[in-house]
């Protein structure tokens, strides 16, 4: 919905079509580094949409892969590591099994 993202709409108004889509709001580039695509930034809902993309399955995914990084670096030790991942699994567990039941 090219309009929506041209054109500012009100924090009232439905949100775009792309709206916390993670490969839409958020891609990787040819660099393999995630940055928002400047239409994005028009947005009114930027923020928002942003959000709801990391608070998504994939987006917890990727905060996985950042706990991961951060651990081979040496940023957080093995107990840490674990803890930040359990509790990632269980959210992205919670959103599954909320889905399955409507």
């Amino acid at each position: 919905m090219k309009s929506a993202i041209q054109n500012p709409q009100s924090k009232t108004s439905k949100h775009p079509d792309c709206f916390g889509r993670l490969d839409t709001v958020f891609p990787v580039d040819e660099e393999g580094i995630r940055t928002s695509p400047p239409e994005c930034m028009n947005c009114s809902f930027v923020k928002s949409c942003l959000q709801a993309a990391m608070r998504s399955p994939e987006g917890l995914k990727l905060q996985e892969e950042k706990v991961d990084r951060a651990y081979e670096y040496g940023l957080i030790g093995k107990l840490d590591r674990w803890s930040k991942k359990k509790l990632i699994r269980r959210e992205i567990e919670a959103m599954t099994s909320k889905k399955k039941s409507k």
